[in-house]
């Protein structure tokens, strides 16, 4: 029995464990330790890896599940959505990188077929690394996150174009109109196929799957639909991934995709996990260290120029500043579908084995590179913003028309663009309370202000966004941005600009809650303790636990995780009502014509008829406490009343029109 492979993975595990182990504490992406593990695994460094070519199947089934996912997590909707960016944008930023680097080439001296080819293996980027980044970074919907995957997309879509071109220049075909016939025709069939299988036939098959509630049978199925339908496109000429992601669109609008998805990450995690270290294994350092002065000039070559005209594609787009730089620095790196091509040049002798070498040292590195570039891509654009840039370049050339926030006050403010911002907005347009949102998502904006939202667009870390929310007049704001760095900005903002603005902030981990009192955080809602004591909450109430035995547990659990926060971060404060669980208190509105309106307290003998004990009443914006007997009630004023439920239902009948 060989055991080469299992021997290999054994090697490759040890040795990324410790690498990672090492990088995650100077905190540099595992992307660049699975990179590392390469080079040092390689045949060029310790050659302590002997199955390459299965390493090399292991890495291709990585990106499989990857594009997989990223398909089920994005929807043939949303593609619909960015056609405009897969097609126009993918095509230029295609057509203008390979042009630049054919002529650079041609400058240089080099053959036209060469220079041409040299082109095509520039203009691609990777999706593997870019998505992978994305997804991590929960970015992946985001407006720049959009354009970058919607010109990947296309880059995929050209794969199998290029290939073709590199056949006629290796071989001078014959049969070039047959053959792009042949693509467009197999292009139909595939997204016929992909329409087909969205529509009607994955959804209907994976109920039948799911009724059997068998969770294995269920992941067999996922896989199968995944690596079926990427063997058929490569069948037909196209790439493994893009199959693998046309997949993933069919079966994203199944009830069951997010179940595929949950079930697919660790399998996704660990083979992707050796594509990169293939990629590494590349790597001859040998080759860097004869030409570190040809390998850095191409490799920084490389980096500026794919830079500027993927940020010049995002800003023809109508990305602003911010997100030209986003989006040029996400395209950045030669992609891995750029390694088939190069292979194919170089056994048609295209590419001498120097310049294949060369192609090697500069993508390896460009792709190690990329995490920190993305990382840094933010800074950049906000230390580049201070200059003096014409007002076009900031905004962008399709500005979004700002909105007139009328002189709101003891309003809310809700910041933030992930889905329990957006939520909370809902929720309180439904309930006609007045609030402000300040999105950093331009889509997102303009579709909020077309449904009538108060809408600020931008960057609450600006204080001039702030103060057009008129933050400085609200009573309560909400700051649901997830990281900690921009939340903890944005905090320490509000403060400043108002000392007396209740600032409720959402900060995904534990140890975040500190840091964000300190900067002037009135509560922090510290999302998984509270969804976990939520659902603890719940079983208690099922179980019939006292209401004041519940409150006294769930204190418990908040003082154990929260230790000196845990009196200001408690939502329920246990109170004498806990004693009488029966008892509430209430707010209920008098209406024209009901019996109370335009009566005193003593003439509807309100506590003789109901037994509820009025507290207090709310009368525009003024609060009436301890009502005397002769107050008057009138239309609209808000009673607030003590009393277990049937009494409270006798008090509405009394200030509800009949």
């Amino acid at each position: 029995m060989d055991l080469s492979i299992l021997k290999d993975i054994v090697i490759i595990f040890a040795l990324s464990t410790i690498v990672n182990l090492v990088f995650n504490r100077i905190r540099i992406p595992t992307v660049v330790g699975y990179l590392l593990t390469g080079i040092i695994a390689g045949p060029h460094l310790l050659k302590l890896i002997h199955a390459e070519h299965n390493l090399e199947l292991l890495a291709e089934i990585g990106v499989i599940l990857l594009l997989f996912t990223i398909g089920m997590e994005f929807s043939l909707k949303h593609l619909l959505k960015i056609r405009r960016i897969v097609f126009f944008g993918g095509l230029m930023q295609v057509s203008v990188t390979a042009g630049v680097f054919f002529l650079l080439s041609d400058l240089y001296g080099m053959d036209w077929k060469v220079a041409l080819f040299i082109g095509f293996l520039a203009a691609l980027s990777s999706s593997a690394l870019v998505l992978k980044l994305l997804q991590e970074r929960s970015e992946l919907t985001s407006n720049y996150g959009r354009t970058v995957l919607g010109i990947l997309i296309f880059q995929d879509l050209m794969l199998v174009p290029l290939l073709l071109f590199a056949d006629i220049l290796g071989n001078n075909n014959d049969h070039v109109a047959t053959d792009i016939l042949m693509l467009f025709v197999k292009a139909g069939l595939i997204l016929g196929l992909v329409y087909v299988g969205n529509k009607w036939l994955l959804p209907r098959l994976l109920h039948l799957i799911a009724m059997t509630k068998n969770q294995e049978l269920f992941l067999i199925s996922i896989f199968l639909i995944c690596l079926a339908v990427a063997l058929l496109t490569s069948q037909l000429g196209m790439s493994l991934a893009f199959g693998a992601f046309l997949a993933g669109l069919m079966i994203s609008e199944s009830d069951y995709s997010h179940n595929a998805f949950s079930n697919l990450i660790p399998f996704k995690d660990v083979f992707t996990s050796f594509f990169f270290v293939s990629i590494g294994m590349l790597l001859d350092l040998g080759f860097i260290i004869d030409n570190w002065q040809l390998v850095l000039v191409a490799v920084l070559l490389v980096i500026v120029l794919k830079t500027i005209i993927a940020g010049a594609t995002g800003f023809i787009l109508g990305h602003t500043f911010r997100g030209t730089v986003m989006v040029g620095l996400a395209l950045c790196q030669v992609g891995e579908f750029s390694f088939v091509l190069a292979k194919i040049g170089l056994g048609y002798s295209i590419l001498t084995n120097f310049y294949y070498q060369l192609f090697l040292a500069v993508a390896v590195i460009t792709m190690a590179i990329t995490p920190f570039l993305i990382k840094l891509s933010v800074p950049l654009a906000d230390a580049l913003l201070k200059l003096p840039l014409p007002k076009f370049l900031v905004e962008g050339l399709f500005p979004l028309q700002e909105m007139e926030i009328p002189d709101l006050k003891n309003h809310l403010v809700i910041i933030g663009k992930d889905t329990s911002a957006l939520k909370l907005s809902r929720m309180a347009t439904l309930n006609n309370i007045r609030h402000v949102s300040i999105i950093f998502d331009p889509l997102l904006a303009k579709e909020k202000i077309k449904n009538g939202d108060h809408v600020v667009y931008g960057d609450a870390v600006n204080e001039p966004i702030l103060q057009k929310a008129h933050v400085d007049q609200s009573d309560i704001v909400v700051i649901s941005v997830g990281n900690l760095i921009p939340a903890m900005a944005i905090t320490d903002k509000v403060r400043k600009i108002s000392r007396n603005t209740w600032i409720l902030v959402r900060a995904k981990h534990i140890e975040h809650v500190g840091d964000l009192y300190k900067v002037g955080a009135d509560q922090v809602f510290p999302e998984r303790l509270e969804i976990a004591i939520d659902l603890f909450n719940r079983i208690l109430v099922q179980r019939l636990y006292p209401r004041k035995e519940v409150n006294r547990i769930l204190s418990h659990i908040r003082t154990m995780n929260l230790g000196e926060f845990t009196e200001r971060d408690v939502i329920h404060q246990p109170s004498v009502l806990d004693e009488f669980p029966n008892l509430n208190i209430n707010a209920l509105k008098i209406d024209t014509g009901s019996q109370a309106a335009g009566k005193s307290l003593l003439e509807i003998q309100l506590r003789n008829k109901t037994g509820v004990t009025l507290l207090a009443i709310k009368r525009g914006t003024d609060i009436i406490e301890h009502p005397l007997p002769g107050t008057v009630f009138q239309t609209d004023d808000i009673a607030y009343v003590l009393g277990n439920p049937e009494q409270v239902n006798l008090a509405s009948e009394l200030f509800t029109r009949e």
